[in-house]
């Protein structure tokens, strides 16, 4: 476990009261303050469950005139509204703490919560975070190239390595958000995350019973409503948990549609002894969403984001020129996701810690589209000659996955030695049936839970287009020691880390292998060096290795960037970061060099109308992320970040037609510039909050001939929190603009493809949302 961090020294004598403001405003700053409102006085502070890499500073305090102690909770002492705080890991990280998602939307996801951190670049379709069409680039690496792990528990899909935010947790439950720009953490049970790790964790529940509400009413008919329940301390058990519930419902803000999301989240929690605690922790999620097409260049530069070759039809219309393929409710996606973990920690001697996750999850999800029986060739399978009769083509995920993560820390005089085990067992199946729709184009069945409502051959068997089944399981064993010297002004973290990974899998798709399996084992060294050179300044470096195997399709050959079925080979990265780091009365802030090597670079693409993954030859990215924050001055705390980035392609990429010349080139996704910059204030009753994000120029092509134009996004939060009344703890009113200004942009690349000819294609950024939420504790 990490070492506790050591208390101030303050003269004495020192009133008590006094005392007790600076102790409180000091858990605040660190992360370890009182969560979201839970409506109840004196909520004790517990630490959350940090990392061998990130134990918290020595910290001077904070200006006492800034801080002010409801009963929600510390509010207005965190350092850049929220957006920053002291970091000790030697290695790059951002954390995102309650004072900046206490004046987010509530519907805003976890992405939404880091967009504004140095490296982060995330690409919306609405901007009220309900669709699950969002994605999220960390220094030019895609979603898809970062772990996702909540208190322990990791999320990426098992086929694709996507995270879905939707799927997450519910804002008002989240204690931190932090996002590890460079490299996960030894023992964090990831497999893919080159670009970096999100790591999210729970508030705790109260000590007191009582409860948090908020309801949303805004534009796009959004509405949504929160309700979490406190138990408090269950008789003399030393258990305590909470369970929450929200809906939310928004209309498309462009084309037909609607989502509606059902979600809950649940913590118990008891704790004894010197640093003993065992939670259950769970989250329930399902959602209809509607689907918004993306755009290609052409098409937005001539109709903008509402025209109608940028959008699906609001009406059912076989004999229209799509033959009534494109009607909305044929794309509309279910899904349903449960998550369940048991996170823990034990002391099992003065110097000896354990720490083990369990858990289990289980997910389901349609993607669907609309086509018709000629175009999928069904008319022999299904017993049907009627070419232009229209039916939803389905594409259904199910996964199940189980594992456990243990770490033992023993601490050895100057060494803190760490062993480890992960193992993740995950079977995942997926298949493409097909179902009638009537005369108005609807669907008997979108959740396709019937095999009786969907297609079926003459001899009674469902038409299945194709599908996969996989199996894969994970052992991971790693090993660390971090040295400390110098009267822990220096310390040396060395880690060496094995993962086994072993993939076998059956396909019924046509021309393509039958089975087919991978096993592979990969060392994965790393070391980390810290220098404190004062209580102000610090330094460090590390060097980190990684590696990521295809996703599930791409074992069985699939279309390659050459047009031929080929087994795609693991891609693997060394990276480095040099970083500087001030701890001042005032601002705090930090600067950090980074760069990458990669081999056999793994980039999700489109060939034709082919969902593929391609093998990008080798890439070198360089660059360098700044941020800066300013303890709350007269309850104002601004905040700065930027990151300039340098990514170029190190490899001839093969085609269908030969070589392309891309060495040299510019990688996708990869903007040379971003910046964000956000000022909050908080005297305890009237709150705000104002940020602006600047995203560069970015190609979306290999060959550098097609690139999505930069832009710039605003949102605002204003707000005022009462004073207790009658059973209600400071009610609160609060108004959130996001895209105040209205912009129509492109916020990402959607399918990066090789050239211009391929046709790339982009996600539409959400137009202007107002948003209004009244809360309370109780």
């Amino acid at each position: 476990m990490p070492h506790a961090p050591r208390p101030p020294i303050l003269p004495d004598p020192v009133p008590v009261s006094y005392r007790r403001m600076l102790t409180v405003a000091l858990g605040t700053m660190l992360g370890m303050g009182p969560g979201m409102a839970s409506g109840n006085d004196n909520t004790p502070a517990t630490p959350p469950v940090t990392t061998r890499a990130s134990t918290p500073a020595h910290l001077p305090a904070a200006p006492t005139e800034t801080m002010t102690v409801t009963s929600q909770h510390v509010v207005g002492t965190q350092p850049g509204g929220g957006l920053i705080r002291v970091e000790d890991a030697p290695k790059s990280v951002s954390t995102i703490g309650t004072d900046f998602m206490r004046k987010q939307a509530p519907s805003a996801t976890a992405f939404d919560m880091v967009s504004l951190l140095p490296g982060a670049n995330v690409s919306s379709s609405d901007a009220l975070g309900f669709s699950p069409q969002t994605n999220i680039a960390v220094r030019g690496l895609s979603g898809d190239s970062l772990g996702y792990i909540l208190e322990g528990m990791p999320l990426n899909d098992i086929a694709y390595y996507n995270g879905y935010p939707g799927q997450f947790a519910d804002t008002e439950n989240y204690q931190s958000v932090s996002l590890q720009q460079g490299s996960a953490d030894l023992d964090a049970p990831v497999l893919n995350a080159a670009g970096g790790l999100m790591d999210m964790s729970f508030r705790d529940p109260s000590m007191k019973a009582g409860g948090y509400a908020d309801v949303s009413y805004g534009s796009y008919n959004t509405n949504r409503q929160f309700l979490r329940l406190e138990t408090g301390q269950i008789g003399h058990t030393g258990l305590r948990g909470f369970v929450s519930y929200s809906h939310g419902y928004t209309d498309n803000w462009r084309g037909p549609g609607h989502d509606e999301r059902q979600h809950i989240d649940f913590k118990f929690l008891r704790e004894w002894g010197a640093g003993n605690r065992v939670s259950l922790i769970g989250t329930w999620n399902t959602m209809v969403a509607s689907y918004y097409p993306p755009v290609d260049k052409a098409d937005w530069q001539a109709q903008g984001p509402h025209g109608a070759a940028n959008n699906l039809a609001a009406t059912y219309n076989p004999h229209d020129a799509a033959g009534g393929t494109d009607y909305w409710a044929l794309y509309r996606q279910p899904e349903r996701i449960a998550y369940l973990a048991a996170p823990a920690r034990f002391t099992l001697a003065d110097s000896l810690h354990l720490k083990v996750t369990p858990y289990a999850q289980w997910s389901y999800g349609n993607d669907p589209s609309g086509t018709t029986m000629g175009d999928s060739g069904l008319c022999s399978g299904a017993g049907s000659c009627d070419e232009n009769a229209v039916v939803r083509a389905n594409w259904t995920q199910t996964s199940y996955r189980s594992g456990f993560n243990a770490t033992l820390d023993w601490q050895l005089g100057n060494h803190d030695l760490v062993f480890g085990y992960w193992y993740d067992y995950s079977d995942d199946s997926e298949h493409q049936p097909f179902t009638s729709v009537n005369a108005q184009g609807t669907a008997a069945d979108i959740w396709v839970d019937r095999i009786s409502r969907t297609l079926l051959q003459p001899d009674g068997q469902q038409v299945d287009a194709g599908s996969y089944h996989m199996i894969s399981q994970t052992n991971a064993l790693y090993i660390g020691d971090r040295m400390h010297f110098l009267n822990h002004r220096l310390m040396v973290d060395v880690g060496f880390k094995e993962v086994m990974l072993d993939r076998h899998g059956t396909t019924t798709s046509d021309n393509v292998q039958t089975a087919a399996g991978s096993n592979s084992a990969t060392p994965l060294p790393r070391i980390a060096i810290r220098y404190r050179i004062s209580p102000r300044h610090m330094v460090f470096f590390n060097t980190t290795t990684n590696f990521r195997t295809p996703d599930e399709t791409a074992l069985f050959g699939g279309v390659t960037a050459s047009g031929v079925a080929t087994q795609l080979k693991n891609e693997y990265s060394v990276s480095e970061e040099l970083g500087y780091r001030y701890n001042g009365d005032l601002i705090i802030g930090s600067l950090t060099l980074f760069n990458y090597d990669f081999t056999n670079r793994e980039i999700q693409t489109q060939i034709g109308q082919v969902e593929s993954t391609i093998n990008g030859g080798g890439q070198t990215s360089r660059g360098v992320d700044v941020e800066i924050g300013m303890r709350p001055w007269h309850h104002f705390a601004p905040y700065l970040s930027g990151e300039y980035l340098h990514a170029t392609i190190d490899s001839d990429i093969p085609s269908s037609s030969g070589m392309l010349a891309t060495r040299g080139k510019t990688a996708v996704e990869s903007p040379t510039l971003q910046a964000s910059a956000g000022l909050s204030y908080d005297d305890g009753h009237i709150f705000g909050m104002a940020s602006v994000h600047y995203t560069g120029r970015q190609y979306s092509t290999f060959m550098n001939d097609e690139r999505m134009p930069d832009h710039t996004t605003g949102n605002l939060a204003i707000g005022y929190r009462m004073d207790d009344h009658a059973f209600l703890s400071h009610p609160e009113f609060r108004m959130n603009f996001n895209n105040i200004t209205n912009q129509h942009y492109l916020s990402g690349v959607a399918t990066p493809t090789l050239t211009k000819a391929d046709g790339p294609q982009y996600y539409v950024g959400g137009g202007l949302a107002v948003l209004f939420t009244a809360s309370t504790g109780f």
